[in-house]
């Protein structure tokens, strides 16, 4: 929570911020996909243009439209809230590309749905993140994408049906977040995270936990006085902290990095995660706002055949045979990230990932199957297209599977009667 913060934070409340978007409940069009100059959020996707909308629900539900658009390109619409929990959907696989009218409300509001409303979403909190991923299908395609952008709208539900608004919520003093780094260490995260439960209303599951966070000063509206705990408390708090980090890097060690938890597990709705906070965080270090498994998956390559790191010192290949290449309703991508920044790495071909649009470019062998190649170097004209530049030092690679089918859900794709692709060192 406290990660979402600084984000939506650079994002809709600090216009010097140069990851600035738009004020609150304006939808901001990023008519472009991301690259190595983008460093607000990590591991960033460079296949769908975003659109960001920073929803205030305070006073009254906000409406969101989107336009018809054609059958074969993908969209979606992420719903975030502030506990960071994907609480619902719009989009292909969610609701269709037919177009509607979707009313998102806040925890409080009573008000009748009025009619011709798609669909009624609730949030359990009363600022949302609302994360649009249109498909580009290639550079050329750039222009299509912006018309679509040009169609998503958001309006107070007041504005949208021609009446009087209400009163307007009170304006929000935001407190000043902490940078990645020093959320690690400052017990003042501690009141960041009281802040933020202010548009935050408990939930049943969470009573006892609120309980047991107020005994230390820790809860809507709270203050935890660092200055004055005594040096027991200080300590106490202190290694908390560093209890947590030590817990996310045995559950890294131990089952992400050996395949045991994917990002499937890790991002989702309430009632999918049980209040699993370890993973939460795992969720929001290594990728936040993740989507929820099916909408994408995001199979991570960190280490090689050898379960060594992957470093441009050496060349890698990735092999898919003819008939295991991602299966997808939507469209697949292998995207390169440089440690421990987890961001794209600049190259001379301006390539930062492969992905299925390309796949008519891409050089087969004699059985149909496709070798990617992950290194720094060149690996010579007649493999530049299968080629994904690597950085000189680590990196590691995330595929992304837009709208998985159901054989990559349940584990087929990579268990049952095949071998997920592994990759090997040619060192």
């Amino acid at each position: 929570m406290v990660g979402s913060y600084r984000i939506q934070h650079a994002y809709f409340v600090d216009p010097n911020n140069p990851e600035y978007k738009a004020p609150w409940n304006q939808i901001r069009n990023i008519p472009r996909v991301f690259t190595p100059e983008d460093k607000a959020v990590q591991t960033p996707n460079s296949d769908t243009p975003y659109s960001m909308l920073g929803m205030d629900l305070r006073a009254e539900p906000i409406v969101l439209t989107v336009p018809v658009i054609h059958k074969e390109r993908y969209f979606s619409v992420q719903l975030i809230d502030l506990y960071t929990f994907n609480f619902d959907y719009i989009g292909s696989r969610a609701t269709g590309n037919d177009g509607g009218s979707f009313l998102i409300a806040g925890p409080g509001w009573q008000g009748e749905t009025p009619s011709g409303m798609t669909k009624v979403i609730r949030s359990e909190t009363e600022l949302v993140l609302a994360a649009y991923r249109t498909q580009l299908f290639n550079p050329a395609d750039l222009e299509n994408v912006k018309q679509i952008q040009a169609g998503y709208k958001a309006y107070p539900l007041s504005v949208f049906l021609n009446q009087p608004s209400p009163d307007a919520a009170a304006a929000i003093e935001f407190i000043q977040p902490l940078t990645p780094a020093t959320q690690k260490t400052s017990l003042e995260f501690f009141n960041i995270l009281s802040f933020i439960l202010q548009f935050c209303p408990t939930v049943p599951s969470e009573q006892a936990l609120m309980q047991r966070f107020a005994q230390i000063n820790v809860g809507a509206g709270m203050t935890l006085d660092v200055d004055t705990l005594s040096p027991e408390m200080n300590t106490a708090i202190a290694q908390g902290i560093v209890d947590a980090w030590a817990e996310f890097n045995e559950l890294k060690t131990q089952q992400i990095d050996t395949g045991k938890v994917t990002s499937g597990d890790l991002f989702g709705t309430r009632e999918y995660l049980q209040n699993n906070y370890l993973y939460r965080m795992t969720a929001a270090v290594l990728g936040i706002f993740g989507n929820s498994k099916q909408e994408a998956m995001y199979p991570l390559y960190t280490v090689d055949a050898d379960k060594q790191p992957l470093s441009g010192a050496n060349k890698y290949t990735l092999h898919f045979a003819a008939d295991q290449l991602p299966p997808v309703h939507a469209f697949w991508s292998l995207t390169m990230y440089e440690l421990p920044a987890s961001l794209l790495v600049a190259n001379p071909l301006n390539r930062y990932l492969l992905n299925s649009p390309m796949l008519p470019q891409f050089q087969r062998d004699a059985e149909g199957g496709l070798t990617f190649y992950l290194q720094s170097e060149p690996p010579g004209a007649e493999l530049e297209a299968n080629w994904l530049p690597a950085p000189q030092g680590s990196f590691f690679c995330a595929m992304r599977l837009y709208w998985p089918k159901p054989e990559a859900i349940d584990g087929r794709w990579i268990a049952g009667g095949t071998q997920r692709p592994s990759i090997a060192s040619h060192s």
